[in-house]
């Protein structure tokens, strides 16, 4: 990654003293618009950053992290942020956190104002959408920058990416089930075309193809309420369907609840497996089985990439996936006849 430029680079290139560039930046009247216009057309053609904490952060000896989620509601990513920042507090740097709310202009909106208020580094799980201006914006201030859980810049060697194996989880979950019995297994929620989805789907395909069976993909957003309108959906159109592998967590405690509403049993009359293993899956009655994603340890592991970059110059590798276990629970082991 290219240095970032400084504010004498921006005097160089506009031909004014670094004083009056410092005016410009300060907003000062006392500069001619004409040449206001011209200093600001050099920062934009430099990928020049002004970093308003930059002095007070350098006073106080703190580094400040920049972490955009893309939905903190969705407890998985809340337990991730908190985990980083719980991590990154304990070396000393206070972390920045916004949501996204899976909003790409949004997300742009935020980590522009970061950017300009003088973070060291950025962590970002994304939201998909236009975020190719984003990260070119994020590669000209030369901050390190990663992409946690999802990948939606495929330039790696610059914004190195670190998830979990999905479809390594999906498989698993395919697998158990089968095993338990299950003659007909359906993987609901997830939005179509989405590379989270499909890397969630693929190891559930190759087990369901590898058995001779044929799939069936109910695919929606990932949350409780699809998941409760698609057990309305089966019990009423699909009653053949006795398994099911979820998207995510919370659209299986939306079939959970669903099937509890017209009086269909889960782990008896149907397997349910979710993905991610949130705190309610053990506390919910049955117990929900899910593919756990230790998502406190991942955190931490993504704080320590940060600091490394930052501390001691070592670049992430560009991809790492982290390993997933399927946790079974009463919500797949069917009750003996």
């Amino acid at each position: 990654m290219r240095k970032r430029p400084t504010i004498l680079d921006v005097a160089d290139h506009a031909g004014v003293s670094k004083s009056t560039v410092s005016l410009v930046l300060q907003r000062s009247p006392l500069v001619k618009a004409e040449t206001a216009d011209l200093v600001r057309n050099s920062m934009a053609a430099l990928g020049y950053v002004y970093n308003r904490a930059a002095a007070q952060l350098r006073a106080g000896g703190v580094g400040l992290i920049g972490m955009v989620i893309n939905d903190l509601r969705n407890p998985f990513f809340t337990e991730f942020a908190t985990s980083v920042q719980m991590s990154l507090s304990a070396r000393g740097y206070a972390t920045i956190i916004s949501n996204s709310n899976e909003d790409a202009e949004l997300q742009a909106q935020v980590a522009g104002s970061m950017i300009e208020h003088g973070v060291s580094g950025l962590i970002i799980s994304p939201a998909y959408g236009a975020t190719d201006a984003l990260f070119d914006r994020i590669a000209q201030a030369g901050l390190p920058c990663l992409q946690m859980l999802r990948r939606v810049d495929m330039r790696t060697d610059l914004f190195p990416f670190a998830s979990f194996d999905y479809a390594a989880g999906g498989a698993e979950a395919t697998r158990a089930l089968l095993a338990s019995g299950a003659r007909n297994i359906a993987f609901v929620g997830g939005v179509a075309d989405r590379a989270i989805t499909r890397e969630r789907l693929s190891g559930y395909l190759h087990e369901m193809q590898a058995a001779g069976r044929d799939p069936v993909v109910f695919h929606g957003r990932a949350s409780r309420s699809f998941g409760r309108q698609t057990a309305l959906h089966l019990a009423r159109d699909h009653p053949g369907i006795d398994a099911a592998i979820c998207f995510n967590d919370l659209v299986a405690l939306g079939l959970h609840s669903g099937f509890a509403e017209i009086g269909r049993r889960v782990g008896t009359d149907f397997q349910l497996i979710g993905f991610d293993d949130i705190e309610e899956c053990a506390q919910v009655y049955p117990q929900l089985s899910s593919v756990s994603c230790d998502i406190e340890s991942f955190g931490a592991y993504a704080a320590k990439l940060m600091l490394d970059w930052l501390e001691n110059n070592k670049r992430p590798e560009a991809e790492y996936r982290a390993a997933v276990q399927l946790v079974p629970r009463a919500s797949s082991k069917k009750a003996p006849i």
